[in-house]
């Protein structure tokens, strides 16, 4: 899902580092959000609501939405959108609120 040519941009390599989403390896590329790496792995839900249980993932793409909310390492409430994979990075799907120090 991930786009390598374009016909107008010039898509530059990166490295390669490995993160981790609900504790499966996620290859992403270096300078990736957490939603782009997420997005080009097949993942498209990042949390879960409080009051329905219904499934949110990207929507605004830019910061000021609270849809890709997730957990990293032990963080809660990261915008995915706008946060850079770091190697090793500990991510967990959200469910409600999240807590501070959630175990991963």
């Amino acid at each position: 899902m991930r786009i390598y040519k374009h016909p107008i941009l010039e898509i530059a390599e990166a490295k390669i580092v490995t993160v981790y989403m609900d504790s499966q390896p996620i290859i992403a590329h270096e300078n990736d959000s957490i939603a782009a790496a997420l997005i080009a792995s097949g993942i498209s839900v990042f949390r879960h609501t409080h009051k329905t249980g219904e499934p949110r993932g990207v929507f605004c793409g830019i910061g000021q939405c609270a849809d890709c909310l997730v957990i990293v390492n032990g963080q809660p409430n990261v915008r995915a959108c706008v946060t850079l994979v770091k190697e090793g990075m500990q991510i967990q799907s959200q469910s409600g609120y999240g807590q501070v120090g959630t175990p991963l």
